[in-house]
């Protein structure tokens, strides 16, 4: 059984070629788990209570799982596979999953702070999961790869501002927004005048001091892994670049990463060991 390739989007690699091919299996069923949970706290029209529903029925696959007992369908199926194979703890799973239920009954984020915990549940648990998959989760190397991940879901939510406010949601902690005077109708109006630029500019700076404290691990990972871990950390540093170039215009400039971009983290990647 082989993971469906994944359909959405993505800033940076999932399953590469640069990933030893002993590990883009494990990598794209880990992949295929957490993207189709997330569709179903983001996805369609279903109310709340069928959403938790879904997602409940996740964490009992999980249990089922964890009890040595066969999981139903064919992801939970192929996911158990992969845990047994690679030896991996069941945590991440079950931070994910609260992660997700979470965005079903949470739109706003007081603080920073705030959403940095909610990232530690929906952004944290994979690069923790990849560290286990390669056998380097150690203390140092933990805490390098949350500040990774972190760093990445500040990004994304940085680069998705109008697409989340479409959904009801505004990642942005209440407090800037008010610092800056910014209000939710300036966000619907898809407005950058005012404050915004110094709003953003001030929220880039705190997404490219999370990608520096834990760039060294793209140093500590050896061989192919580490060759990955520098490509996402310099993909990551060219979104928060092309968000400083558009003044963090992201109602009409939204960053995305081009095929030149490729080329050029690429070349920042091997710079870089």
């Amino acid at each position: 059984m082989r993971a469906p390739a994944p359909d959405h989007y993505e800033n940076f690699p999932v399953a590469s070629i640069l990933m030893p091919a002993r590990l883009r299996r494990a990598t794209r069923v880990i992949y295929w788990f957490a993207r189709s949970a997330d569709d179903i706290a983001d996805e369609g029209d279903a109310p709340a209570g069928q959403r938790l529903a879904a997602l409940e029925d996740y964490r009992e696959q999980l249990r089922r799982i964890e009890r040595n007992e066969t999981p139903h369908g064919e992801l939970f199926t192929a996911l158990a596979e992969v845990i047994v194979q690679h030896e991996l703890p069941m945590q991440p799973f079950y931070d994910l999953l609260d992660a997700f239920t979470q965005d079903v009954s949470k739109q706003r984020y007081e603080t920073f702070a705030e959403v940095m915990e909610y990232c530690k549940k929906s952004a944290n648990p994979v690069g923790r999961l990849m560290l286990a998959l390669y056998g380097e989760h150690d203390e140092r190397n933990i805490a390098r790869a949350d500040a990774i991940c972190s760093a990445l879901q500040w990004i994304n939510f940085l680069q998705d501002i109008a697409i989340d406010y479409d959904k009801q949601r505004i990642y942005m902690p209440q407090a800037d927004l008010r610092r800056y005077h910014i209000s939710e109708r300036q966000i619907a109006r898809r407005d950058a005048g005012g404050m915004w630029t110094a709003f953003m500019l001030a929220q880039i700076e705190r997404g490219r001091k999370l990608l520096q404290a834990g760039a060294p691990l793209g140093k500590a990972l050896k061989g192919r892994a580490g060759l990955e871990m520098r490509m996402i950390i310099a993909g990551g540093a060219l979104i928060l670049e092309q968000l400083h170039r558009s003044h963090g215009d992201v109602f009409s400039q939204r960053p995305k990463l081009q095929p030149r971009d490729w080329l050029i983290m690429i070349y920042r990647a091997i710079r870089a060991r």
